[in-house]
C-alpha cells in the first residue's frame, strides 16, 4: 500500500542519485558531505534538550579509491532503497547486507553489516528521511504496550482498528516498526509508563496496574528500539500524555532514561523524532535501596566509571542526579526492579509506584 510518504522518500533518493549525476556532467569529481559522526562533534541543545550534531562535517569524494568505493555503495543501495519503494517492499538491514552479495559490481558489496546500517543511517542524514520511511526495518524488537488506547494500524489487508487491552492477550499490542502509520483515535490514559524490564512489565499487567490506574505500559525491552521511542513521543506531543521511566537503580539503566528524554549519540539526527526531553525518571534510585534496604549486587568497576562519566553527562546535570549518583558511589550497590519483590509481590503496585506517582504529582 503506496503513500505519499513512500512517494516522498523515493524522490529524495532519487534527487540525491541526481546529484552525483549532475557532478559527473559538470566535470567534477563527486562527493557527499555529512556532519562529522564521531563523539566531540555531538552537541547537547540545552534549548531542545536533545543531542544534536555539531558543526562540523566530513566529504566522501569519489577521488581516492577508498572514497569511490563508499559513493558505489550508496549508489547501489540508492538504487535498490528506491525500487523497493516503487514496488511497495520491505526489507531488513540484516538483508540489505546479504542482498549485496548479488549485485554485479563486487566492489559495492559490503563487508560486513556495521558497513551497511551506517550506510543507512548516512542516507538518512543526507536525504532528512528516516530508515522507516524508506520501508528498512531491524530484526524483530517485540516491544509491546498495553492500556486503555484504541487505535488505527495501517496494514497490508488494510485498516486494523484496536483496542490495547480489550483486543489483545496479556502480551499486549506489538509495536510496528513505523510507528507514524497508527493513528490514535480514543483512549482513557492518564500516563504513560514506560518499563525496563519484561518481568516487571509483567508483574504490572498481572496486577492490572494498566487497568486501575489508567495507565499505558510501553515494554521498553531494555536499550529501547528507535520504534518504542518514536511512539512515546507522539503519545506526549499528541495525546498531552505525561510519560515516566522506570528502570532498574544502575548507570546503564539510567542512560537507557536517557535515551527516551533526551537521545541517544548514535541518532543524534533524529532527535526531534525520538527524544521526549519532558519524560521524567520514576524507577529505582540510590535513595530507594536504603530507604527499602533492598536485595542489591556491588558495583562493578565498569558502573563505578559509568557513574562517573554520568557525572559529567549533560544529561544528568541537576541537583536530582548529581545527588543520587554521589550517594550510588557512596553506597558502592546497585538493585534491579525486581528487588522490591522482596517486600511483597504487590508492593511494586499497592505502594511503591502510587506513592512515587503521588509525590510526582502524576497521580
Amino acid at each position: 500500500m503506496s503513500t505519499d510518504t513512500d512517494a516522498d522518500a523515493r524522490q529524495q533518493l532519487i534527487d540525491l542519485a541526481a546529484e552525483f549525476y549532475d557532478q559527473f556532467e559538470d566535470g567534477n569529481v563527486p562527493t557527499m558531505t555529512l556532519p562529522t559522526r564521531t563523539k566531540s562533534n555531538i552537541e547537547y541543545d540545552e534549548e531542545s534538550n536533545v543531542w544534536v550534531y555539531g558543526d562540523r562535517t566530513s566529504t566522501r569524494s569519489a577521488n581516492s579509491v577508498r572514497g569511490a568505493r563508499k559513493l558505489l555503495k550508496a549508489i547501489y543501495t540508492i538504487e535498490f532503497l528506491s525500487r523497493q519503494l516503487d514496488e511497495d517492499r520491505s526489507s531488513t538491514l540484516r538483508e540489505l547486507y546479504y542482498l549485496s552479495e548479488s549485485w554485479d559490481a563486487e566492489e559495492a558489496q559490503f563487508n560486513g553489516q556495521d558497513e551497511s546500517n551506517k550506510l543507512v543511517e548516512d542516507l538518512e542524514i543526507v536525504s532528512e528521511v528516516k530508515r522507516e520511511d524508506f520501508h528498512m526495518r531491524p530484526e524483530e524488537s517485540g516491544a509491546t504496550l498495553i492500556g486503555p488506547l484504541e487505535l488505527i494500524e495501517q496494514t497490508r489487508r488494510g485498516e486494523r482498528q484496536i483496542h490495547c487491552q480489550e483486543d489483545v492477550g496479556e502480551g499486549g499490542y506489538q509495536i510496528p516498526n513505523n510507528p507514524d502509520t497508527i493513528e490514535f483515535t480514543d483512549h482513557d490514559i492518564d500516563f504513560v509508563l514506560c518499563v525496563e524490564t519484561g518481568g516487571m512489565r509483567d508483574r504490572l499487567v498481572e496486577n492490572g496496574f494498566d487497568t486501575d490506574y489508567n495507565c499505558l505500559v510501553v515494554h521498553l525491552k531494555g536499550q529501547p528500539a528507535r520504534a518504542t521511542r518514536r511512539i512515546t513521543k507522539r503519545l506526549h506531543d499528541e495525546l498531552d500524555l505525561p510519560v515516566l521511566v522506570f528502570t532498574d537503580g544502575d548507570p546503564w539503566s539510567y542512560r537507557i532514561f536517557g535515551s527516551v528524554a533526551y537521545g541517544s549519540i548514535k541518532s543524534a539526527h533524529l532527535s526531534k523524532y525520538l527524544a521526549t526531553p519532558e519524560a521524567r525518571y520514576v524507577g529505582i534510585r540510590p535513595q530507594d535501596i536504603v530507604e527499602y534496604d533492598l536485595p542489591t549486587d556491588p558495583l562493578a568497576d565498569s558502573d563505578v566509571n559509568a557513574l562517573e562519566s554520568e557525572l559529567e553527562d549533560p544529561r544528568f546535570q541537576d541537583e536530582f542526579w548529581t545527588e543520587q549518583i554521589e550517594l550510588q558511589l557512596d553506597i558502592e550497590k546497585k538493585a534491579e526492579q525486581q528487588a522490591l519483590a522482596a517486600n511483597g509481590l504487590d508492593f511494586v503496585t499497592d505502594t511503591y509506584l502510587p506513592e512515587r506517582l503521588t509525590e510526582m504529582g502524576v497521580l
